[in-house]
């Protein structure tokens, strides 16, 4: 359906130029499912948070001097001697960690309700480039303040690079700019968290493009089969989306205000000093899974591998998965294994923030094998033999009363 703007500027810029109309189809008009839940107000609240990120990272490089000399007195500057910067620094660095909340939540809810499948691949993996471009964009941001953390973090990550076979020390060499984490490091890092954003922007677009083509995805996993399934998401979806972005928003609040440092490290507080290591380096909360992983091997080279194996695999989840069934509310043996994999995660991310000592070691190891065990062999396996629930014959039929479903299907 053709949308034309009743005001006549727009109705001008409109046969020029056909933004609004589908802007309209975009964000008013889009059939949407109507037994959506509020699993799927995470996608909002993740764009929401890219844009935070965008404004207050733009206007916090105003006043950022990328120099290991200076790197560290720019941010107490901005902390102390700029107006409201030190609202827009905790923004940014507690930003970073919500953002990661609503992503990992958003990527679980997908996990649980199978939106990995068929027609809705290339949407899956336009979400795990995000995701990847995200973690890069992190470690590069938490690298800028210069404090020891930051330093050392750069260090130790950066070398794993080393650990690739001919073209390691090479990769090592660029992104020092030199042969250690210098000036030139800090430049670099820098040049590309300022980038990276507006990248990630760009994968976004593609991301609704994929998701407007293939349809949303909802919680019996069955497609829209007529009018009476589906919604304009406006002003459905959008009033529902601002009640969750108000709960969001307090909680934001709490942290912001009452706890800005609990998520960071007090070692980035301290200057970096490349002649004192910290007595215990860890990256940032949403790099400790595959900081886990990557310790579960002793040999470097296969650490770094199994730590990129551990997204590498995420890919391969809609052909892994053999079940024609979507969503694990019809699936009862794959639910219990979705929340045991959800637990083995949280066991992964308490292990990588422990020292590399007995027994979190062991522990650590059992979770990393647990984690390929469930996507490369137990999710095969229960997809070909698990006998799933009988599914509803259509999305009103699952959340209409039986009565009024019962109706229905005896006037059609």
């Amino acid at each position: 359906m053709s949308f034309e703007p009743k005001n006549p500027m727009l109705k001008w810029v409109e046969t020029r130029l056909p933004i609004t109309g589908m802007l309209h189809h975009a964000l008013y008009e889009y059939p949407t499912p109507k037994n959506l839940s509020y699993w799927w107000t995470f996608g909002s609240l993740a764009g929401f948070m890219l844009v935070v990120q965008l404004i207050t990272g733009i206007v916090l490089s105003m006043h950022y001097t990328a120099h290991v000399d200076l790197a560290f007195d720019s941010v107490e500057h901005i902390m102390r001697d700029v107006n409201y910067g030190w609202l827009l620094r905790y923004m940014h660095s507690n930003g970073a960690s919500m953002f990661f909340i609503v992503v990992y939540l958003h990527i679980f809810r997908g996990l649980y309700y199978g939106s990995y499948k068929a027609p809705r691949e290339l949407l899956w993996w336009l979400g795990l480039v995000i995701f990847l471009l995200m973690m890069a964009t992190a470690f590069m941001g938490y690298v800028l303040p210069w404090g020891q953390m930051s330093f050392w973090g750069a260090t130790v990550i950066t070398n794993l690079f080393g650990a690739i076979p001919v073209v390691g020390d090479t990769i090592v060499t660029w992104l020092w700019g030199g042969f250690s984490v210098d000036n030139p490091t800090l430049n670099r890092f820098f040049s590309l968290h300022y980038l990276l954003p507006f990248v990630i922007v760009g994968v976004v677009i593609l991301h609704i493009w994929a998701l407007h083509t293939s349809g949303s995805n909802n919680p019996t996993g069955i497609e829209i089969k007529d009018k009476q399934d589906s919604i304009p998401f406006h002003p459905y979806y959008t009033v529902k989306d601002l009640f969750g972005l108000a709960l969001f928003l307090i909680v934001f609040s709490a942290f912001l205000f009452y706890a800005p440092n609990w998520m960071g490290h007090p070692d980035n507080y301290i200057p970096a000093n490349p002649l004192v290591t910290p007595a215990h380096i860890v990256p940032e909360w949403y790099f400790l899974p595959f900081y886990a992983i990557l310790r579960a091997v002793p040999d470097k080279l296969g650490g770094v591998m199994l730590m990129f194996g551990a997204i590498a695999v995420l890919f391969a989840l809609p052909w892994l998965d053999k079940s024609r069934i979507r969503s694990a509310r019809f699936r009862p043996i794959y639910k219990q294994l979705f929340w045991i994999f959800l637990i083995d995660c949280v066991v992964l991310t308490y292990i990588g923030g422990q020292p590399a000592e007995e027994p979190f070691i062991l522990v650590g190891r059992i979770a990393t094998g647990y984690y390929f065990l469930h996507i490369l062999v137990l999710l095969p396996l229960v997809g070909m033999f698990e006998k799933p629930k009988p599914l509803p014959a259509s999305i009103s039929a699952d959340v209409l009363p039986k009565k009024s479903s019962d109706k229905e299907a005896s006037n059609a």
